[in-house]
């Protein structure tokens, strides 16, 4: 349980670090003097990318959760 918690962790951070431009954009960003537009544009696809992978997550353990749900009505006495 350890290793899982610590590997997503590290997963996690190496995420947060991303560099999410495409080639094509890079190139266009990079020409101009102002780097302050380049890292909001990538600041911006991390974030667009990040959202459907967080949804996706929340209704996995939603489901995980119901399913492994421990029914204490039977151990009434």
């Amino acid at each position: 349980m350890k290793r899982k918690i610590g590997l997503s962790l590290i997963t996690f951070f190496f995420f947060i670090a991303a560099n999410a431009q495409c080639a094509m954009c890079r190139a266009v960003l990079e020409s101009g003097e102002d780097q302050s537009a380049a890292e909001g544009i990538n600041d911006g696809i991390v974030f667009l990318m990040a959202v459907p992978y967080i949804l996706v997550a929340t209704i996995g353990f939603i489901i995980y959760r119901k399913y492994n749900k421990t029914d204490n009505s039977e151990n009434i006495d």
